[in-house]
């Protein structure tokens, strides 16, 4: 669809036009447009269903781009359609605030699901409004073209190439909109990468989003770039100074980068896994690539340099096997039942759910204590995210109610003390 130039000079010429009786018609065409576009949107709306924001039907549907876009259609082809009898005024401007209205929401949505809610992108969405409203003002009064012509008047020269402000501001929302482009697009397809995928297929598929927004990213940049009239042969120096800064003063930043590509790609570390770095254990929530988020069961989390997960020595609890080995000890007077002790300290175990029956809890009698038998009750549990020490605290207390009610006594730390008697002093 093209829009031609404004062809009303002034405001007297609009309110001419805006009073001749056909702007009924015209008014009524756009309402029964506007009316058609939020009847398919309402039904698309129900059989979609879509959970959350959407870039085509938003959260309520009317505030998607979908709507504006239908309504941009209708309001075009009636537009095409009432030319063959009238000269329309109305829908002329209608489509210039349709088509802003399109880039706005469409560059709202985008940001939405690409980056969420973050205060930046209040300002990228007020940006847009005001330049896309901004620039239907002036195609409107017939000023655009002349904006531009003497924007293109303002010249000056990098190296050999000849750049204008019109091109370098041409160049500046292109390269606003390809980037908001390709962070969409991977945001769209990393979404698709990741849905349904667990273990070592997440870790996977994470790498490869990861390189997928690298690569749409750079691809983006550079087609602003040419978009804006530089010439693309200048960023070989460029990479030349930038491999150079790597070498010096970006090894850290550049260890982190290859060391998160290294674990995505071997999947010694999942997210998901449990781990023990530097006497911090938890799971790990997210790998990125400079870093690795590892939470801890007390809700606290750690941001873990990927240099430091690839050189330095990593427990990784669940890397073969998701189950974990636990223990509790207790200790019960030398003349209980060691037999019967065993029993009791199984069965507490499987009292509780958690505790996995294949392979079974076991309970052994480990040393021979200074007040007593000591024995040790191991167990294997599958969950070990879902925390240990509250698991082993139900064990504690199953094993302390049976006890008593066997009556097997759990002894007092006993001390014996030696008195020396005095020694007479001198008579």
């Amino acid at each position: 669809m093209k829009l031609a130039p404004a062809r009303f000079e002034d405001f007297d010429t609009w309110l001419a036009a805006l009073s001749r009786p056909t702007s009924l018609v015209e008014v009524g065409t756009l309402i029964l447009g506007g009316l058609l576009a939020w009847a398919l949107v309402a039904a698309s709306a129900r059989r979609f269903r879509s959970a959350g924001s959407s870039v085509l039907l938003g959260r309520h549907g009317v505030d998607g781009v979908l709507f504006p876009l239908l309504w941009l259609v209708f309001a075009a082809g009636a537009r095409g359609l009432l030319e063959l009898w009238l000269r329309p005024a109305i829908l002329h401007l209608a489509l210039a605030a349709l088509l802003a209205l399109v880039l706005i929401r469409l560059g709202v949505k985008v940001l939405q699901v690409a980056v969420g809610q973050t205060p930046w992108v209040r300002l990228l969405e007020r940006s847009i409004s005001w330049l896309a409203w901004g620039g239907v003002v002036l195609w409107a009064s017939g000023l655009l073209n002349v904006v531009l012509e003497e924007l293109d008047q303002v010249q000056w020269r990098l190296g050999a190439t000849k750049v204008s402000l019109r091109t370098l501001l041409e160049g500046s929302l292109t390269a606003g909109a390809v980037l908001i482009l390709s962070l969409w697009l991977s945001s769209v397809i990393e979404a698709r990468l990741l849905r349904g995928a667990s273990g070592s297929d997440l870790s996977l598929r994470k790498a490869a989003s990861n390189a997928l927004r690298a690569a749409l990213m750079l691809i983006g940049l550079l087609l602003a770039l040419s978009s804006a009239g530089i010439d693309l042969t200048a960023l070989s120096v460029l990479g030349g100074a930038i491999g150079v800064g790597v070498g010096f003063g970006l090894q850290k930043l550049a260890a982190n980068y290859v060391s998160g590509f290294v674990i995505l790609a071997e999947r010694s570390l999942r997210i998901g896994d449990m781990i023990r770095v530097d006497t911090f254990e938890g799971r790990v929530t997210d790998v990125r690539a400079r870093y690795t988020v590892i939470r801890s069961l007390t809700g606290r989390e750690s941001i873990v340099p990927n240099e430091m997960l690839i050189t330095s020595r990593v427990e990784n609890l669940t890397l073969a096997d998701p189950k974990v080995w636990a223990t509790t000890t207790v200790a019960v007077a030398y003349d209980s039942d060691v037999a019967l002790v065993q029993k009791l300290l199984t069965e507490a175990a499987l009292a509780q759910p958690r505790v996995l029956r294949d392979p079974p809890p076991s309970a052994a009698l480990t040393a021979f204590g200074a007040d007593g038998l000591e024995f040790t009750l191991g167990y294997w549990l599958a969950d070990p995210e879902n925390g240990q020490i509250s698991l082993r605290s139900d064990i504690n207390m199953a094993i302390l109610e049976s006890l008593r009610r066997h009556g097997v006594e759990i002894p007092y730390p006993q001390r014996v003390v030696h008195v020396r008697p005095a020694t007479p002093g001198p008579g």
